[in-house]
């Protein structure tokens, strides 16, 4: 997502903010909104220009490949690098039924997988 500064649209993205031992609370960010960004482009940009402490995964090779960028937005289990960002903002939370680690990153290793290793 290109920082421009002529741009004064922007979306708010309320995040889910916190650990399994911190009380969770909701965080909003305002990102520069950009025809055709998706709700990832707006995390690495939070990241990059606003909190570095922001926790969310992905690991892009191409879209919906890898997976590691699955979460809730907007109450629907989404690929972040897929879902286009939206003027009116979005709120974004941990998947559910999984371990929480911080913020946006929850354990996705199946059970049957921990056990092998």
């Amino acid at each position: 997502m290109k920082n421009n500064k002529q741009q004064n649209v922007f979306a708010e993205l309320n995040i889910f903010r916190g650990t399994n031992s911190t009380k969770p609370e909701f965080q909003t960010f305002k990102v520069p909104f950009q025809q055709g960004a998706s709700i990832l482009d707006a995390l690495i940009w939070i990241n990059d220009n606003v909190d570095e402490s922001l926790s969310f995964r992905y690991s892009c090779i191409n879209a919906n490949a890898c997976k590691e960028c699955m979460m809730i937005v907007d109450g629907q289990v989404e690929y972040a690098c897929l879902k286009k960002l939206q003027k009116s903002g979005s709120k974004l939370e941990p998947l559910p039924n999984k371990t929480l680690i911080k913020d946006l990153v929850t354990d996705i290793v199946p059970p049957k997988e921990k056990l092998l290793s």
